[in-house]
């Protein structure tokens, strides 16, 4: 499959993170169900009955300043993903959603997007991922071992209130 105009041109330079600001809204909540989608695969979850995932940490994102911080990732005038950091406040930031268009994965846009969003925010983090996304376990291997060398751990947790889910993978760094 060859690649389009925009997916030959982009470079992992070209993108840009920023804060979101209340005009952004309409772009990450479009964002946010291609992420919802893309998840729906490893976790089974099904849209409700108006075609929409659900979107509390999304709500969260923009409504608790105090504990969270919502990032958008443009190339151009192309919104390409999002991060949600949230736990400003606690003794750990957690990277509670992240997500890249398809069409720019594997650019080095997604690495660069996750080292800028974590120098913004320094001290201790961790993330989760689902041992069943093989993209994901790649990634946030690669993302810890940029920011943290060889200083970080993997672990297995149960998802809350799912036991009949596989537990999430943990990295902290």
């Amino acid at each position: 499959m060859s690649a389009t105009k925009f997916e030959r041109e982009i470079l992992p330079g070209d993108v840009t993170v920023r804060r979101v600001t209340d005009g952004d809204r309409p772009a990450v909540e479009r964002l946010w169900l291609l992420f919802r989608h893309d998840l729906s695969e490893f976790g089974g979850q099904l849209p409700r009955p108006d075609g929409t995932f659900r979107d509390e940490r999304l709500h969260a994102a923009f409504t608790d300043p105090d504990d969270w911080s919502p990032y958008l990732f443009t190339a151009g005038r192309h919104p390409v993903g999002f991060a949600f950091v949230r736990a400003l406040a606690g003794p750990t930031r957690v990277l509670n959603s992240f997500f890249v268009v398809r069409g720019v994965r594997r650019t080095g846009i997604g690495l660069r997007a996750a080292c800028e969003v974590v120098a913004r925010h320094p001290g201790p983090w961790t993330v989760a991922f689902q041992d069943s996304n093989p993209g994901a376990v790649r990634f946030w291997r690669r993302v810890a071992s940029e920011i943290a060398g060889d200083a970080w751990t993997e672990e297995r947790r149960p998802v809350h209130g799912r036991p009949d889910l596989a537990p999430d993978v943990w990295i902290s760094f």
